[in-house]
């Protein structure tokens, strides 16, 4: 009984190539299939998460790739015109090559990822997890390139002319790019660097200043504290001047400037002070250097002038720490009957 169909379906070309169509999309939906049911069972139970990752990212491209071959073959048991058989193939060859280069970036891309995170847990630095996102982003480009260039040939366009004429027109090309290229080159050069790290706050000038949120290939993003997305080009970046509040450690020296009033004991203000800066949470007190101290720094118009210097562990906690610095200063000289100044001026009037 089933013989009488397979001969009509054979019979019949259009039925045929449907047939075949329809075989390699069942394959293709099985193939997905196996992969999530029996392969990545298995892979789960490695030590190693790399091969979870790989049937994950590999089963759409194989799939896909199943369904291209079948658009292939279907195509080509059917006897088209020339120009219609030149058209269909060319489009199928494209959808192949694409989904190609599609399976090879995804294999490349997962082995090159798990590279990097397990180089990175074995640093304390950054700069590898930078510089893999780097890598990932040229080879995504790379791979455009390389379905260009293929499906270039599949529809008969030589590609070896266009390799040869672009040493030629590489000069021009590098001209037109040249903007774009230095932008490239000076991210791989904030990384390599290590110039600057997500996650860091920095300061260009008064007016850009921020934590750094991402370093691309072209640009690199600082979110302002108005919660704004400012996009510097790398090339700028690169070669301007860059204040890193992060580096070369995450302390932060901050000095509160106060006046007391001619009178008041030097000694005891300076005890007082010192006495209500140890009070901060997470102020530094290990480093003999960055322990905090107050200075007598001048006899001013109406006040004796200070300034009380100390280092917080962390640079984020320091406008919070000059907040409870100056409120904790406030407080205690006017507890302990400390008068603080303020500048006034006294106006003569001369009556005649």
């Amino acid at each position: 009984m089933i013989e009488p169909i397979i001969d009509y379906i054979a019979g019949n070309k259009y039925l045929f190539a449907a047939a075949i169509f329809i075989v390699f999309y069942v394959l293709s939906e099985l193939a997905v299939l196996i992969s999530e049911k029996i392969f990545l069972r298995f892979a789960k139970k490695t030590k190693t998460n790399l091969d979870n990752v790989l049937v994950k990212r590999t089963s759409k491209p194989i799939s896909l790739m199943l369904v291209a071959i079948g658009i292939k073959l279907s195509l080509a048991s059917i006897s088209l015109p020339e120009k219609a058989a030149f058209i269909a193939s060319g489009i199928s060859s494209s959808f192949f090559m694409l989904v190609l280069v599609y399976l090879i970036y995804s294999i490349v891309d997962t082995l090159l990822k798990h590279w990097g995170v397990s180089i990175a847990k074995k640093t304390s630095s950054t700069m590898d997890d930078h510089l893999v996102s780097l890598l990932s982003k040229m080879l995504k480009l790379a791979s455009a390139i390389a379905v260009f260039l293929l499906i270039l040939n599949v529809w008969g366009i030589e590609i070896g002319p266009l390799l040869a004429g672009l040493g030629i027109g590489g000069i021009a090309v590098a001209f037109a790019l040249q903007s774009t290229l230095g932008n490239i080159f000076g991210g791989v050069s904030l990384i390599l660097d290590k110039n600057v790290s997500i996650g860091e706050y920095v300061a260009l000038d008064q007016d850009t200043m921020g934590v750094v949120k991402d370093v691309g290939l072209r640009s690199t993003k600082i979110q302002t504290f108005n919660n704004e997305i400012i996009i510097v080009p790398n090339s700028e970046l690169a070669n301007k001047r860059l204040q890193n509040i992060a580096q070369p450690d995450p302390s932060a020296r901050a000095v509160i400037s106060f006046g007391v009033a001619y009178g008041s004991k030097i000694e005891k203000v300076k005890s007082i002070v010192l006495k209500e800066i140890n009070k901060i949470e997470g102020i530094e007190d290990s480093d003999e250097e960055k322990k905090p101290f107050v200075r007598f720094i001048e006899m001013g118009d109406s006040a004796l002038l200070f300034k009380a210097f100390f280092w917080m562990k962390d640079y984020k906690e320091k406008w919070r720490a000059m907040d409870e610095a100056n409120t904790l200063i406030y407080n205690a000289l006017n507890k302990n009957k400390i008068e603080i100044p303020y500048p006034q001026m006294d106006v003569h009037v001369k009556r005649r």
